[in-house]
């Protein structure tokens, strides 16, 4: 329509030819000469209006793209006014960049893992734990003289045992079982701790929790019928099934009360499935095999959410001890779900596998060598192991590797196959840790009998 008018226009100033001009220009050759000029006038004309409508176009939209471009960068032309009658709600970003990958059957087994907004995440930074197991808090005064003068810095404190809850805990889950009494005051154990310059891990002992499990039979292991099992290796006891989201739920809550009450990481335990055979022979029932994700996908599963829960909500770091034997052994990482490929890249904050001497077999073969009484070798034991498996914890994305340390005399393993464990013994395991590249570590004695020294690894012999 633009150009229509336009091109009309043009006509409109040009003077009009009519017959007898067109005829006088046969006999008249500067009536010819006129008439080929406003011929000629006529198409400049409309050639002109033709350019005007295609740059007036132009120019529109580049103030069209220039406005966008503005939006885009935040810098709006100001001579541009956009106004809206409707609210644009945008979608916060979600945060669910989980390096291990999970199934196309575990994720519709389970519920879907917590979201949160990636501005809401809590990344705590790592602290380097040097570390002693204290339990229920008795030996606090003498782990914190040895923490201030050793490099340890760190006690593991218990708030939740395989037998109950140590501390007035809120829980209701945990009085309705009625195992909870009051051994110390969490409180005033947390603010010595932080008065002295100690951090307070809070362990968690999970699915190995024999008085939960006969009190909700339902959320226990059973047979195909139902019927609670009984594990031989674990004290002839039930076991709470690590399938069971409901027992996820009673462990994290329990692990966020000790976060309320201060603690500085939470530490799970006993993440796995039972160890060996039955009482009465009697066959775990996990679900219809095609049907039922793996055990380590269980284990994984609850550590992820309850990272989610803990560690990227509150920024209170996650940990989980596991079997030293799973590191070299994928049988036995099946058997009990600690699959330590996969289990490190949960994106928990550390991983403390027991690497006790006392716990692997008489004539246990690692890289070459026969142990034939591991528990007298602690440095080599110690250090063969990790480097056996190297490769994993290395690589990029894997968990902090913080392994638990022996500092206990294993006199139940028969005479001729231990030897006392003192200072040195424990020393010698630190320095293999630091051979193997690892600078941090957790002390293991439920008696507390740690003997005094600095703990750093040295072993150079001192002489007068």
């Amino acid at each position: 329509m633009e150009l229509f008018v336009l091109f009309e226009a043009g006509l409109y100033n040009c003077p009009m030819l009519n017959n007898n001009d067109l005829n006088n220009n046969h006999n008249n050759p500067d009536s010819l000469e006129l008439a080929k000029l406003r011929r000629l006038l006529t198409i400049l004309l409309s050639v002109a209006a033709i350019l005007a409508v295609v740059l007036v176009t132009l120019g529109i939209t580049k103030i069209i793209s220039h406005v966008n471009t503005g939006e885009t960068t935040g810098n709006l032309p100001i001579l541009v006014t956009i106004s809206s009658e409707s609210t644009t709600v945008t979608d916060p970003i979600v945060y669910h960049t989980e390096q291990l990958v999970s199934s196309e059957l575990a994720e519709s087994y389970w519920r879907p893992l917590p979201e949160i907004a990636e501005e809401d995440v809590k990344k705590p930074e790592h602290f380097e734990v040097k570390g002693l197991y204290i339990g229920t808090c008795s030996n606090l005064d003498k782990a914190i003289e040895l923490c201030k003068n050793s490099e340890m810095n760190s006690v593991v404190i218990n708030l939740k045992q395989e037998y109950g809850i140590p501390f007035k805990t809120k829980n209701e889950t945990a009085r309705e079982i009625g195992y909870v009494w009051d051994a110390y005051d969490i409180d005033k154990v947390i603010k010595k701790c932080h008065d002295n310059g100690v951090r307070v891990i809070g362990r968690v002992v999970c699915f190995n929790d024999s008085l939960a499990a006969e009190h909700f039979p339902k959320r226990a292991i059973t047979d195909a019928s139902g019927n609670v099992v009984r594990f031989s290796n674990e004290g002839n006891n039930p076991f709470l099934s690590p399938y069971n989201s409901e027992n996820w739920d009673y462990l994290i809550d329990i692990a966020l009360e000790g976060v309320e009450h201060g603690v500085d990481e939470i530490q799970f335990d006993y993440v796995r499935f039972p160890a060996g055979s039955t009482k009465n022979k009697a066959k775990p029932y996990y679900g219809e095999e095609g049907q039922t994700p793996t055990k380590a996908e269980a284990v994984n599963r609850f550590l992820q959410e309850a990272r989610i829960k803990i560690q990227d909500t509150h920024g209170i770091p996650v940990s989980a001890d596991i079997f030293g034997i799973v590191l070299t052994s994928p049988l036995d990482a099946g058997i009990i779900g600690q699959d330590f490929t996969t289990l490190g890249m949960t994106e928990i904050d550390s991983c403390c596998p027991m690497l006790y001497p006392s716990h692997y077999a008489l004539g246990t073969m690692l890289g070459g060598h026969v142990f034939k009484t591991p528990d007298k070798e602690p440095y080599l034991i110690v250090y063969s192991v990790l480097h056996e498996c190297r490769s994993i914890y290395v690589q990029p994305g894997f968990t902090t590797m913080r392994p638990y340390l022996q500092a206990f005399t294993a006199s139940y393993i028969g005479k001729g196959n231990y030897m006392e464990y003192g200072y040195r013994e424990i020393n010698s395991q630190i320095k293999a840790i630091h051979d193997a590249g690892i600078t941090e570590f957790i002390l293991w004695d439920p008696k507390f009998n740690y003997p005094a020294g600095n703990y750093d690894g040295n072993m150079s012999v001192q002489t007068d």
